[in-house]
């Protein structure tokens, strides 16, 4: 048999979930689900139907229909024992046939079915093998986990055992009357190595110790070298030549020489730390409309007391826009589904400790231009001397969003001539950019507008770059308690970090 497709649809042809096996285009794979509910008719007994070119094959699902397309040529009777595999599977991931519970499960749905068929070719697998690939537990990981853990022991022995054999050395070089590193074979206790510039080091007496010159004995050199720390004057001059070259440089007290840095907010951290972070990608055309939107999101624990390693975490999820949820293969996935509860699959074994680990991950996409949260709109018109004007503005479409760090960027051709913006702007001649810079848009600033006229022709003004980020999530999903197995509550620190990846007007 061939197997172009298999999906999950509703009884009108809306497909909700579909794994296309050969090589097809989007366009074909929605007009065939499109026109399968046209084909059915009352009074039919059959589980197929055929038109010129392929072969439905499906199987009703409460509201649904779990539908099969493959060529003409195929054997009707694997179709239909591949059907049934298929008609197993979906059930044990997804608890009710409703619409938003496929959605939800899409991920490990679309996993099962590439286990199923490969190629458009059925594999020769069962219902147990199905869910044990799709779980990913893996024998060589756990393997390779034992003997790291292995490995880190001994070495912890054998940092012990050298510390120990250093504290008998110093101990032995001080019974002798002198320093610990001084012709022994000690790693510490080096005198400080001469500076080039230093004098030499006095002879040392046959009685005394051997002495170096301190800091404040050394000899001021004659020569012209750069002398930090004198008034700031070689700072000064590299200072001035950068802003010469277009480069916008921050001063301050302690130092002068930060050249477009961001001051970067600390957080306080607790022993357990989470961090909720979203990436936008927005590909958007510059006379309206989307080519692409799509919000990746993540949930990082990070654990620096190994007492909090056997936790759970409750993540309160208010998506209304249909998100895509992935928990960690060794997180217990019933758990999250049933309770939005975040624990080890195996209770008894604990989170790693001081590192970054992925606990949940998400995925949004969508070509509705009113998912975009800040909507940028440009006008550049011709002015008739061989130049253009420009008016720019940007809507904020999500209230309960505050967008701050706002950079808007466009490309110029030439000087232009702000007439009129609201925030501030920057022209860098050397990378022919005008950045406009807003520090926070939300709902009480929600509309705003730059006009400026520049040398050059409409399309030199794309594409357009945006830049912001947010301490909001997007699609509402939050951390909201955090507790041992027994329900003790734990203290937690979070954060929420929502910024763009990419954002182009095109």
């Amino acid at each position: 048999m061939v197997l172009l497709a298999a999906s999950v649809t509703t009884k009108s042809g809306k497909a909700l979930v579909s794994r296309q096996f050969v090589e097809m285009t989007r366009a074909r794979i929605e007009g065939l689900l499109a026109a399968f509910p046209k084909l059915l008719s009352s009074g039919r007994q059959h589980t197929f139907v055929e038109t010129e070119s392929v072969r439905y094959v499906y199987q009703p699902m409460e509201k649904l229909y779990t539908l099969l397309i493959t060529t003409k040529a195929s054997n009707i009777l694997e179709d239909l024992e591949t059907l049934r595999l298929f008609t197993r599977v979906i059930p044990d991931y997804c608890k009710s046939m409703e619409e938003s519970d496929i959605i939800n499960n899409a991920f490990n749905l679309i996993f099962a079915f590439d286990e199923i068929v490969a190629l458009g070719y059925r594999e020769n697998v069962n219902l147990a093998q199905i869910r044990t690939f799709v779980e990913m537990d893996s024998h060589e990981e756990k393997v390779y986990q034992a003997v790291r853990q292995t490995q880190e022991k001994e070495a912890k022995q054998k940092m012990k055992e050298k510390a120990r054999e250093l504290t008998k050395a110093r101990q032995e070089a001080s019974k002798k009357g002198r320093s610990p590193g001084f012709g022994s074979s000690s790693n510490f206790g080096y005198p400080p190595s001469p500076v080039v510039g230093d004098a030499a080091p006095t002879a040392p007496d046959t009685q005394t110790k051997q002495t170096y010159p301190t800091p404040s004995s050394r000899p001021t050199g004659t020569g012209k070298a750069m002398k930090l720390g004198n008034k700031n004057k070689d700072i000064d001059l590299f200072v001035d030549m950068l802003k010469s070259e277009g480069e916008t440089v921050e001063t301050t007290n302690a130092m002068k020489s930060s050249v477009g840095t961001k001051p970067t907010a600390q957080v306080h951290a607790e022993s357990v730390h989470l961090r909720c972070e979203e990436k936008i990608t927005i590909r958007a055309k510059r006379d309206g409309g989307l080519d692409s939107l799509e919000v990746h999101g993540i949930v990082t624990l990070n654990i620096s007391d190994e007492k909090y390693g056997c936790i759970r975490i409750k993540i309160d999820n208010q998506d209304e826009k249909g998100v895509q949820n992935q928990t960690h293969p060794n997180i217990d996935k019933e758990l999250f589904r049933n309770s939005h509860i975040i624990g080890m699959k195996n209770s008894a074994k604990p989170f790693p400790v001081n590192v970054d680990v992925g606990v949940l991950k998400w995925r949004f996409q969508s070509m509705d231009e009113s998912n975009v949260p800040l909507l940028i709109n440009c006008w550049p018109s011709e002015n008739g001397s061989g130049g253009c004007d420009v008016n720019i503005e940007y809507e904020l479409q999500m209230d309960k969003i505050e967008l701050s760090d706002v950079e808007i960027q466009i490309p110029v051709q030439g000087n232009p001539i702000v007439s009129e913006c609201e925030g501030m702007y920057e022209h860098d001649s050397r990378k022919n950019r005008l950045t406009w810079k807003l520090p926070v848009i939300d709902s009480s600033n929600k509309t705003g507008s730059m006009e400026f006229s520049c040398p050059g022709k409409a399309s030199d003004f794309f594409p357009i770059s945006i830049e912001f980020e947010s301490s909001q999530s997007y699609c509402n999903v939050k951390v909201t308690d955090v507790f041992t197995l027994d329900e003790q509550p734990v203290n937690y620190s979070s954060e929420t970090a929502f910024l763009t990846q990419k954002y182009e007007v095109v």
